[in-house]
């Protein structure tokens, strides 16, 4: 819902919100006075808080009028004082920015994870022909010590 509302609307709504007094509640005429009589303006701003459920409405009205009187909820005293729509404003400037560095500091761990990936590999790869080296050795080694066992029972008979 804050994507269709710019800095000036946010501000806007927030002084609309700060301008409801001990009733809790604006007449039309205040609401035309905050905003110097543009209607359409006024209209537009208390629709959105509507829209937000911050506030009720009271009085008659047509359908693309200012009502007689709007009254601020609970939620809507909740919502100023947790910093209103500046507050959800900045918050949300910021959100893409810190996505993007979660994003960023992501494909890099990914590519470090990538990069140690194929260093083990590699390093499997080594290690599986040392082991084959080791155990072509090994069986060298054993063939040597039967010829040379043959070779001493043999000799050791001849002699």
């Amino acid at each position: 819902m804050m994507t269709d509302l710019n800095e000036f609307e946010c501000e806007m709504l927030d002084v609309l919100l700060e301008a409801f007094g001990v009733p809790d509640n604006l007449t039309r005429l205040q609401i035309m006075q905050l905003f110097n009589d543009d209607e359409a303006l006024a209209y537009a701003m208390v629709r959105a808080l509507l829209r937000e459920g911050l506030v009720g409405v009271a009085g008659n009205h047509g359908d693309f009028e200012l009502p007689d009187r709007l009254v601020l909820m609970p939620k809507g005293e909740r919502f100023l004082k947790e910093g209103g729509f500046m507050r959800r404003f900045k918050d949300e400037q910021k959100k893409p920015l810190e996505v993007g560095g979660t994003l960023a500091k992501l494909q890099q761990q990914n590519m470090k994870l990538q990069n140690l990936k194929l260093a083990n590999e590699i390093e499997i790869g080594n290690l599986k022909k040392e082991l084959q080296q080791g155990q072509t050795l090994k069986y060298l080694l054993f063939a040597l010590v039967v010829v040379g066992l043959i070779l001493g029972f043999v000799l050791g008979r001849t002699l």
